[in-house]
């Protein structure tokens, strides 16, 4: 990795943002960004109840938990995650990527192309195997999977309505018709 790539997560692990402000690093950025909105955390709470009563017991939740990955230079946040329970042995702030079992992220209108472009770019670099994306501003719901070095293999799309099917290890058809889409 190169000594910039150091630097910049070196600077991340430093900040200390406002409560409730996330910092990220992807490619030769680091992001701050605000807290979500009221329909933000409301959809969230509708996935995480449902991913909670399929979550294997060797996983727990976790919200806003900093997924590292020095090796390909990536520090991610992501709204939503499932870890095992084994990391907390592990110490520190940060959790190593490659043990998250799914990364759930429900669009920012005030800076979408970091769930679009950035983190559809390093979450699979980063070998989390499912990123689940939701999107309120249109309503719309994309699952991807097989991560590799070049992008997710597989991805689903559908609409807030439509049920996700979420693979192994929740392995259940997520209801999305409560969602909620931000005001027009």
């Amino acid at each position: 990795m190169a000594e910039s790539t150091h630097r910049r997560l070196a600077y991340a692990r430093t900040l200390t943002p406002p409560p409730g402000w996330k910092v990220e690093v992807s490619g030769d950025a680091v992001l701050v960004t605000a807290p979500p909105s009221p329909i933000h955390q409301r959809n969230l709470l509708l996935l995480r109840r449902q991913f909670d009563a399929h979550c294997p017991a060797e996983l727990m939740p976790s919200e806003n938990t900093d997924l590292a990955s020095p090796n390909v230079g990536k520090l991610r946040n992501p709204d939503l995650t499932y870890i095992p329970l084994s990391v907390v042995e592990l110490g520190g702030n940060e959790v190593p990527a490659e043990q998250a079992a799914i990364a759930v992220e429900i669009v920012s209108p005030s800076n979408p192309e970091n769930d679009l472009v950035g983190k559809v770019r390093d979450y699979p670099l980063m070998a989390i195997p499912l990123y689940l994306l939701i999107d309120p501003r249109e309503g719309d719901l994309v699952l991807y999977s097989e991560p590799s070095g070049s992008g997710y293999h597989r991805q689903w799309t559908g609409k807030f309505g439509d049920p996700v099917p979420i693979p192994a290890p929740f392995g259940f058809d997520l209801a999305t018709d409560a969602l909620l889409r931000y005001s027009a």
